[in-house]
């Protein structure tokens, strides 16, 4: 038995050993030089990682815990070595004649003999009964492990919740959850509610004694008999000594704990290796409990390096991931010391500037080309800014602010203007190749170009735009910025509801940025750009403020020449942008800011004119963009015109353009199939066939040769040859060419395959590429009925025709009254009420004795109830209407009129002429009425527009009753003569 008594100093430590060791065994040596070893370490101030020292929870302990030796196997010679010991204090009575103890439940670990170990006791019972059993010389309790509660996972339960059921636990139901195999531990300090434990030898519990505190009976265990000297328990002893020492090389974390262990131990042999093993190893709870129970040596042993051997692999994981995050953490911080040293070396050589100086260099570099032309306000700013950089530390928020505002003030085209076009002809070129017809907007920019180039430079216009969806005002404004030569660029104001899309933030905000102005003039880098502000009409008013009130300084002539940015701070001169805007109806656009604008109306398109349009430009872009050719298909003019005419009735041509896109495209997929079904099955095939068929041939007129020369030889040389010979002869000579004929024709046909047919598209099939015609009819009546008149409206989508509808609902003296349906606004109700009123005034004048509207209940009707309609411009209708059905005449055919018509018969001017005219035109109306007012809006149209059309002018209704019901005078008197 290896002996070792403790001392005072570390040199002390295994100084005396037993000579009957030292004669016993020499196997003894390495043991003795591993612990000298294991002594000789450096000191190492312990980093608790979640678990106690030895044989305690972190949660439970709060100072280091040393161990001690105490345990004496028998009774005499136990009490012998008691008194050698320097870490166990000698009671009355002895360990070994307790017999009956207090229970102490351990949450976390077992008790092992010879270590210390802390524990906190909240029963004030039990407390005071450790506190009594201290006074009364008989400092003993028994130490076992509490159980898990059933159906709990250990690895689950928290510290905190284990010990609040520790703490609920009483009597027996706490016995009946402890460890039957526990620690005898002696009292050694009470502090508060802080008992300090020390182990002494194992226990087993028998019986239960007392409930509160809980008492029970235990009978000491003693270790099972063992060979010393058996190499079996000796190279086990030797592994774990050898496992603990490689852990101590891989972890520091246990060395002050050995230092410790050594200094207090008394003897050290077999068993107490494996407890020493166990209670100094990570292991869990019910792994502890397996060696504190095992009264086995050599398999307490073997449990023990078990234990050992884990903690050496967790000790070398834990080694391999700190070198890891080490490696990786002064590999950072020494490239990041190489670059700090790098930046001061160029710095120093002058090859490279901090960041400030950088940026400064960078902004006064991007301002060189324009300083000349700069406005020296901006310049004064600009150079303020740059000193207040450089005073700024970089981290700051503030440097980033004055930062982007340079970026800003320095990339604006302060002064940099585009050389414009002033080439009349040139310009006219150019929007003839773009656009087809709208004479008036390419006249009005041609002239713009005129006044620019006698002035010698341009001034910014504003024009606006205004037309139904699909007639080409975004492109009119593309186009113009070609002709002009100018930097184009788009932005839609549809829905914009915050002012500082226009005005910009302030630069104090966070995410601030500059209007969409400024930042027009930095993409498209010249002063002088074509702005074309899309959907003007259909501004939102938030609670941002109002971005129409905010567009009046941006377009004012008389303002722009100085706007403000918020952002910028700085006035900015945009006299020489021209500004396009466009808007389905000008009456939706403020008046303020209508005011400023140049309006242009652009109307729909008349047939012809969309048929142009469809051939010069959309069927050619189709064509290109879905790759067929010409020659592959063809869409012929009585195809496109009943396409217009039956399914693109608007009145722009957006939608026609998504039509043709729609016959190209499923042409473009047949002509794909019928390529698909004409390809051979196969090439080897195809080239092996025209090689049989040439073979087959080059044979066959050989041998044909061949006997033409025999058979002539053969009439040269006898000439007694027959006519019906020559004749059978002519007649194979035919047949055999007839026979190369056709075979050369499969050679061909095999080496050319079969083309595909060219897809054409006409009236008749039109319906296969586009389905069913949307408008089935012009009109809904080829001559209209008593009591029907047609009227021409205006809408948002271009002019079209109106049918009013009146009817007799019930007659009787007294019964005069109209009532009106249609979904009619208040307009057009009160025109009712006025026609009804003008209507009763000439049926007095022209049949006084009919008393018609005062003993009828009429109806009138507007079509399309689904259709709101509201306009000054149906007045004369619905009166020719009311006449209609009073006189019992229908109107003459082909007559369409607009107007509005006062109580004295006057007839009020219109809007809208260009759209109602082609609305006519396309409902093949031949007469229209306009009032007198109008005529020069007529005079203005396209003569293609007024071409065929009988128009009259009139000023009272007189007129129109003559124009409508004129002709059935003529017609009486016809008849009359006749």
């Amino acid at each position: 038995m290896l002996k070792v008594i403790s001392c005072s100093g570390l040199q002390g430590r295994f100084r005396n050993i037993t000579p009957s060791l030292r004669q016993g065994t020499q196997s003894s040596t390495p043991l003795l030089r591993v612990l000298s070893q294991l002594r000789g370490v450096n000191r190492w101030s312990p980093n608790s990682c979640g678990r106690a020292f030895f044989c305690s929870d972190s949660s439970d302990v709060s100072d280091p815990v040393v161990g001690a030796e105490g345990k004496a196997a028998e009774a005499a010679a136990d009490e012998a070595e008691s008194k050698a010991s320097s870490a166990i204090v000698p009671t009355s009575p002895r360990p070994e004649d307790c017999l009956t103890v207090l229970a102490l439940p351990l949450p976390h670990r077992p008790l092992f003999p010879g270590f210390y170990m802390p524990i906190y006791v909240k029963d004030p019972k039990l407390l005071a009964a450790l506190v009594e059993s201290r006074k009364r010389q008989a400092p003993y309790a028994g130490a076992f492990l509490l159980k898990d509660e059933p159906g709990t996972e250990p690895s689950l339960s928290s510290g905190s919740e284990t010990e609040k059921n520790i703490y609920d636990l009483k009597g027996k139901e706490l016995f009946n959850r402890l460890h039957d195999v526990g620690t005898l531990a002696q009292i050694t300090s009470i502090q508060g509610d802080q008992v300090v434990l020390i182990g002494h030898r194992r226990l087993r519990v028998t019986e239960m004694v007392s409930e509160e505190p809980l008492t029970v009976k235990v009978d000491h265990l003693k270790d099972k008999p063992y060979d010393k000297d058996d190499d079996v328990i000796k190279a086990t002893s030797f592994e774990v000594i050898s496992t603990l020492r490689d852990v101590l090389k891989t972890s520091s974390l246990w060395r002050d704990h050995v230092q410790t262990y050594t200094q207090h131990i008394g003897d050290f042999n077999f068993p107490r290796l494996a407890d020493f093993g166990a209670a100094i190893s990570g292991a869990n709870k019910l792994q502890c409990q397996q060696v504190l129970e095992e009264l086995d040596v050599h398999k307490r042993l073997q449990l023990t390096l078990e234990l050992v051997k884990k903690e050496l692999e967790i000790s070398k994981i834990q080694e391999s991931i700190a070198k890891a995050i080490e490696e990786k953490i002064s590999g950072e911080q020494r490239r990041y010391l190489l670059n700090e040293q790098l930046k001061a070396i160029k710095k120093e050589l002058g090859l490279e500037t901090d960041d400030k100086t950088a940026l400064s260099a960078k902004f006064r570099e991007r301002l060189e080309p324009k300083k000349e032309k700069c406005p020296p306000h901006v310049l004064q700013v600009i150079e303020e800014e740059l000193t207040k950089l450089q005073l700024l530390e970089a981290s700051s928020s503030e440097f980033n602010v004055t930062r982007n505002y340079l970026d800003w003030l320095t990339a604006l085209p302060w002064g940099n203007y585009s050389d414009e076009n002033f080439d009349v002809m040139q310009a006219q070129q150019i929007l003839d190749e773009d656009h087809y017809g709208l004479t008036d907007v390419k006249e009005r920019i041609l002239e713009f170009i005129a006044v620019g180039k006698l002035r010698g430079s341009s001034q910014g216009k504003i024009i606006c735009l205004s037309g139904p969806p699909g007639v080409g005002k975004t492109s009119i404004g593309r186009s113009i910025a070609r002709a002009l030569n100018r930097k184009f660029f788009r932005f839609s104001v549809g829905g914009l509801a915050d002012v500082a899309e226009i005005k910009g933030h302030r630069r104090t905000y966070i995410g601030a940025m500059p209007g969409k102005m400024v930042q027009c003039l930095k993409n498209v880098g010249t002063a002088n750009p074509l702005v074309l502000i899309d959907e003007i009409d259909k501004l939102g008013k938030g609670h941002a403020g109002d971005p129409a009130s905010a567009l009046l300084e941006l377009l004012d002539p008389e303002q722009n020449a100085n706007f403000l940015d918020h952002y910028l701070d700085v006035p900015i001169d945009l006299s020489k942008v021209l500004f396009v805007c466009t808007a389905n109806i000008v009456e939706m656009i403020p008046n303020p800011l209508l005011d400023r604008m140049e309006v242009i109306s652009v109307a729909g398109y008349i047939t012809d004119e969309k048929m142009h349009i469809a051939r010069d430009y959309l069927e050619k872009n189709t064509r290109e963009a879905c790759g067929i050719k010409p020659e592959q298909a063809e869409l012929t003019d009585a195809a496109l015109l009943d396409l217009i005419e039956n399914y693109c009735r608007e009145a722009g041509v957006r939608n026609l353009q998504k039509q043709i896109e729609k016959i190209f495209r499923k042409i473009a997929l047949r002509l794909v199939r019928q390529e698909a079904l004409n390809e051979p099955p196969a090439a080897e095939v195809k080239a092996e066939g025209v090689q049989e068929l040439k073979e087959t041939l080059v044979v066959g007129e050989t041998q044909s040769e061949a006997e033409s020369v025999e058979d002539s030889n053969h009439e040269l040389a006898t000439e007694t040859s027959t006519a019906t010979d020559a004749v059978q002869e002519g007649e194979g000579a035919a047949d055999s060419k007839v026979t190369v004929e056709t075979e050369t024709e499969k050679i061909q046909e095999i080496e050319s395959p079969k083309t595909a047919e060219k897809v054409l598209v006409e009236s008749s099939n039109l319906s296969d590429f586009v389905g069913k015609p949307v408008f089935h009819a012009d009109r809904i009546y080829d001559q209209t009925p008593v009591g029907v008149v047609m009227g021409l409206a205006w809408t948002a989508m271009g002019g079209s025709t109106l049918y009013i509808e009146t009817t007799q609902i019930e007659q009787g003296e007294g019964k005069g009254a109209l009532h009106v349906t249609g979904q009619l606004g208040d307009v057009m109700k009160e025109s009712a009420q006025i026609a009804h009123t003008v209507a009763r005034a000439i049926l007095a004048e022209k049949e006084p004795d009919s008393p018609f509207f005062a003993n009828s209940k009429l109806h009138l009707h507007v079509p399309a109830g689904a259709t709101p309609k509201d306009g000054p411009s149906a007045g004369c209708t619905m009166t020719t209407s009311l006449l209609s059905l009073a006189t019992n005449k229908h109107v003459k055919k082909d007559l369409a009129m607009t107007g509005e018509v006062t109580l004295t018969g006057k007839i009020l001017p219109i809007g809208g002429v260009k759209e109602k005219t082609i609305a006519a035109r396309r409902s093949g109306v031949k007469t229209i009425v306009f009032p007198s007012a109008n005529r020069r809006d007529f005079d203005e149209l396209a003569a293609n527009v007024k071409e065929g059309l009988d128009v009259h002018f009139v000023d009272n209704y007189n007129e129109i009753f003559n124009l409508a019901f004129g002709h059935h005078q003529q017609t009486q008197q016809e008849t009359i003569l006749a």
